[in-house]
C-alpha cells in the first residue's frame, strides 16, 4: 500500500489521504472544489465540477496514472437540479472510449457546503 499526496491538489481536510495505491488500483478520496491553496472556488456547479475534476486529475497524476484509467467514479450533488451542468463538465473530461462506471447521488449536505464532490478508482 502506498499513500499519495500532492501539492497540486488541496490537502485533505480530515484524517485521510488524498489517495491510496493498492493492488494496481488508485483509490482517490472525495474531492471538493478547493483550489490547491485550500481556498474554495467561487461560482456554481459548473466551475465547482471543473475544479473537482482538476483535483482528481492532479491526484491521479501524482499516483502515476490519469483520468483515462478511471474505472469508477461517484458524484455527490447537493442538488440534483445541477445534474445536467455537472454531466456536461464531466463529459468534457472523459472523452473517447473511456466511460467509467458511475453513480450520481444527491446528498443533504457536503463539506464546506459545496455543491459537488467526486471520488474515483483508477487503474495504475
Amino acid at each position: 500500500m502506498k499513500i499519495i499526496n500532492t501539492d497540486k491538489a488541496p490537502a485533505a481536510i480530515g484524517p485521510y489521504s488524498q489517495a491510496v495505491v493498492a493492488n494496481g488500483f488508485v483509490f482517490c478520496s472525495g474531492q471538493i472544489p478547493l483550489k490547491p491553496d485550500g481556498l474554495l472556488v467561487e461560482g456554481g456547479a459548473l466551475v465547482q465540477a471543473e475544479q473537482v475534476l482538476d483535483n482528481l486529475a492532479a491526484v491521479l497524476d501524482a499516483a502515476g496514472t490519469d483520468l483515462t484509467k478511471v474505472v469508477k467514479i461517484t458524484i455527490f450533488l447537493a442538488n440534483m437540479d445541477d445534474f445536467a451542468v455537472v454531466n456536461e463538465v464531466y463529459a468534457s473530461y472523459f472523452l473517447g472510449e473511456n466511460k467509467p462506471a458511475r453513480a450520481t447521488v444527491e446528498v443533504s449536505r457536503l463539506p464546506k457546503d459545496v455543491l459537488v464532490e467526486m471520488d474515483c478508482v483508477a487503474l495504475l
